[in-house]
């Protein structure tokens, strides 16, 4: 490897149109709308999703808009027999993949009190271990059929910062953050681009039905906290158009808003006052955990907007 291809590497997928696109989670949230997204670009999808039904709609919408799903099916990643299955038949039916975009996840958040082992098994199962069998599936054909490509793994600002009640959640996205920064070097050689896209605040539907363990919803200061969210949450094609960005430039790290960039360069920048602010925001939550608690032990969801609890 010359001095030239340390410093510089080729856009892999420089644009969408005509390339064949795999996403996961499509049915809703920022999946469903990178998928549209891509599909007016271009692209040729293979879309999955946990849920059927939300499934079968979300390809007639595109097919119906001009759009083009080649092969769409509906299963559970974190089942690794299930997504070997069905990488066996998008290569017969479609071939192999132009980029991979990992967008399905779930979320479980409370303090370690709280959260039960099933919570902690079915973020690394969903989160970390779904795109890990995605990778196993998809990826090497890539490499085998040497014309480049790009992976995207969604992670999420709690795969940057420590946010207060994401134990599980972020150790399931530190996790894919870790496995994208290797990949990133790995599959290099290959002409194969890597993307990490970490969301903060995006708002989708499921904001509004969010449990949290052990907290009221109904409880006015959680009220007040989730409307606060809205006001500063982006929208799923916001979201979306930052993922698309981030492939046709080969950009690493995809933000989806300015304050997670902000926040992660303050954190490596000035690591005292960032350890202050982490403090204080969970002393604001252990507040507002004690006055709103419920004692229930129930909550698995997805505040990014992109696939279900299996």
């Amino acid at each position: 490897m010359g001095i030239k291809d340390l410093l510089v590497m080729k856009t892999p997928v420089p644009s969408l149109d005509g390339r064949t696109v795999l996403i996961t989670g499509a049915a809703s949230g920022i999946g469903r709308a990178t998928a549209e997204a891509a599909a007016r670009e271009g692209a040729q999808l293979v879309l999955t999703d946990l849920h059927a039904d939300a499934l079968d709609e979300v390809v007639a919408a595109i097919n119906d808009s001009g759009g083009e799903v080649g092969y769409h099916q509906a299963g559970d990643i974190s089942d690794f027999e299930w997504v070997a299955a069905f990488a066996r038949q998008v290569d017969a039916e479609v071939g192999v993949m132009d980029v991979v975009m990992n967008i399905a996840g779930v979320s479980a958040w409370g303090t370690v009190d709280k959260l039960e082992h099933r919570h902690w098994r079915t973020m690394v199962d969903v989160n970390l271990m779904g795109p890990i069998h995605v990778i196993e599936s998809f990826v090497p054909q890539m490499i085998r059929r040497g014309d480049g490509g790009h992976l995207v793994n969604v992670s999420s600002a709690a795969g940057l910062l420590a946010l207060p009640w994401h134990a599980a959640y972020s150790a399931s996205k530190f996790g894919v953050r870790g496995v994208s920064e290797v990949l990133r070097f790995d599959l290099r050689r290959h002409g194969i681009g890597v993307s990490l896209v970490c969301p903060g605040g995006v708002d989708t539907p499921l904001v509004d039905t969010v449990d949290i363990v052990g907290v009221d919803r109904d409880d006015p200061r959680v009220k007040a906290q989730v409307a606060n969210f809205h006001k500063v949450a982006v929208s799923p094609e916001k979201a979306a158009q930052a993922i698309l960005a981030g492939v046709r430039h080969n950009r690493f790290l995809v933000y989806t808003s300015f304050d997670v960039r902000f926040g992660y360069w303050w954190a490596r920048k000035f690591a005292l006052p960032y350890e202050i602010v982490m403090r204080v925001a969970n002393d604001r939550f252990d507040r507002l955990a004690r006055f709103s608690s419920t004692g229930s032990s129930v909550h698995t969801t997805t505040p990014d907007g992109s696939d279900a609890t299996p």
